[in-house]
């Protein structure tokens, strides 16, 4: 029995059940939130991070996401290099994406504790635009700040695969709570994003790649990643090509046929 591949799949049980707890998606109708100052980074409360989605069954945190070496981002760079349109267009499906988290009260629901709300780009800017808005400014203040009214339309409403999210923030400034518990909560009881969406290192991410690129091996990818499944919506997958020439006819490709040899030839220099 390997028991270094028992204690991967106990530490992945465990984050998969502290990432159910602690983040938070907006269920259908209208639920009143309350984004909070980070405890981790009292400065600026949006943490960006970078996912590689539809790569098997899970999501990666990509290591660029630090300002580290990302082995998909580099294969995506060298078919997107390669002056091949095919490949051009399978590189930009790779490159990571965005997708941001605050830290957020429920109303309602303040006993639970705080909690992670993952958004994309769009939410984002119009976030950023209110609290630049002299008329809003920081709603993220523990004394004066907003609460947020988060809308949810499912995708059979909104008219596409993943429903629609919408934000409005309420006139009246308010105290974050006049409660001691949640307030302490708030402030010394968050946790640390880092500790849900873990660091995959550069080799692991590598054979989750190797495994992703030809899926009639399916070993490696079993056992290469104890990263869990954003529970957020994710883009659409990318379509994982069983031989790179397959997928493409770029001069790094086209020489062999061995999805493993195609890989160390767009890695050479």
């Amino acid at each position: 029995m390997n028991l270094d591949l028992i204690k991967k799949k106990l530490v992945a049980i465990q984050t998969t059940n502290q990432k159910s707890d602690r983040l938070w998606k907006p269920k259908p109708g209208k639920t009143v939130i309350r984004i909070l100052p980070y405890q981790y980074n009292k400065e600026y409360p949006f943490v960006e991070m970078l996912f590689h989605y539809g790569m098997g069954k899970k999501s990666y945190l990509s290591p660029s996401t630090y300002g580290k070496p990302d082995p998909v981002v580099e294969f995506s760079d060298k078919l997107k290099k390669s002056g091949n349109t095919d490949d051009w267009k399978l590189g930009k499906k790779m490159e990571p994406k965005l997708r941001i988290y605050a830290p957020v009260l429920v109303r309602g629901e303040e006993k639970d504790g705080v909690k992670f709300w993952g958004f994309g780009k769009q939410i984002y800017q119009e976030i950023l635009s209110f609290i630049d808005d002299a008329d809003y400014g920081d709603i993220t203040d523990l004394k004066s700040g907003r609460d947020l009214v988060v809308e949810f339309l499912e995708p059979k409403d909104a008219g596409n695969t993943f429903g629609k999210v919408s934000i409005r923030v309420k006139p009246n400034v308010s105290p974050v709570t006049d409660e001691k518990e949640v307030l302490e909560a708030v402030t010394k009881g968050q946790v640390d994003l880092k500790t849900l969406f873990p660091e995959i290192g550069y080799d692991e991410l590598s054979e989750v790649l190797k495994s992703w690129l030809n899926p009639e091996s399916t070993e490696n990818a079993e056992a290469a990643s104890t990263t869990s499944t954003d529970t957020n919506e994710a883009p659409a997958k990318t379509a994982a090509p069983s031989k790179v020439k397959a997928e493409s006819k770029s001069k790094a490709a086209t020489s062999v046929t061995d999805v493993d040899e195609a890989f160390d030839e767009l890695f050479k220099d």
